[in-house]
């Protein structure tokens, strides 16, 4: 008990610095239509050797989406012997470094099904990954329900998941909820709703540990299967949806 009053208490902490700082983007996803000069769709498989993906069984295509009611709807569906989603980022686009990062969504369900919000540094093309760093702020896999997933992915972990916390939430898969990043050029704290769940901050920083010095961009996906959602998937779950209600950056 007395550790999930500290956990509170520091996440009120972070919350009230947060109110120090001022938005600075926004997505509401009010539109028809995704904003493009926000958004990318990706188009392609999970294919690893295709630049990315983790074996993934979907296709994603530009048609699994649907703004409804100022949310963003990504559709993950079972066509004949064909499973597709949406996959879409704002490399390019909309670039962060530093700041409170966070999105209001409402998880899909079953098992197979692995949604995520998460970020990658703007240098991949360059360096490749995993030196370009990752942040994955809410990973979720329906093989494991109630838990959430929050993981760094940097060149001296490999690209594994070392640095990582799962969190165990009993209604994680009703209704909606935040999940959020608070970096510094120290240190991470992540979030899911007001509990701080997770703190990274390597005792050395280098390019190796700590990729986590320049501006990264969002991804928002949802994906089917794979390295991490498992090799087996439940044909009788689909459709499933992932809603995102909002993204903000607060700097």
């Amino acid at each position: 008990m007395k550790k999930i009053l500290m956990l509170l208490f520091i996440g009120h902490l972070c919350l009230a610095q947060q109110t120090k700082r001022k938005l600075v983007w926004e997505e509401n996803f009010s539109g028809n239509t995704l904003n493009e000069e926000s958004w990318n769709i990706e188009i392609g498989d999970g294919c690893p050797n295709c630049g990315w993906g983790n074996n993934e069984r979907q296709l994603y295509t530009d048609t699994n989406h649907k703004l409804l009611n100022g949310k963003l709807v990504i559709i993950a569906k079972k066509e004949g012997n064909i499973y597709t989603s949406t996959r879409i980022t704002t490399k390019n686009k909309k670039e962060f470094q530093y700041g409170r990062f966070e999105a209001r969504a409402k998880l899909p369900v079953g098992h197979g099904i692995w949604p995520a919000f998460w970020m990658l540094g703007s240098n991949i093309s360059e360096v490749g990954w995993p030196k370009s760093g990752e942040i994955d702020i809410l990973e979720y896999i329906g093989r494991e329900p109630q838990m959430v997933f929050t993981t760094l992915h940097t060149q001296e972990s490999h690209g594994n998941s070392i640095n990582t916390k799962k969190t165990k939430i009993s209604d994680i898969e009703k209704g909606f909820h935040v999940y959020a990043l608070d970096w510094s050029k120290n240190k991470m704290d992540f979030f899911i709703d007001d509990l701080i769940v997770y703190t990274f901050n390597p005792a050395i920083k280098d390019g190796n540990t700590w990729p986590f010095d320049q501006p990264f961009y969002f991804l928002i996906n949802l994906a089917i299967g794979g390295n991490f959602g498992g090799p087996k998937v439940d044909d009788t779950i689909f459709p499933q949806k992932f809603y995102i209600d909002y993204v903000r950056v607060y700097q």
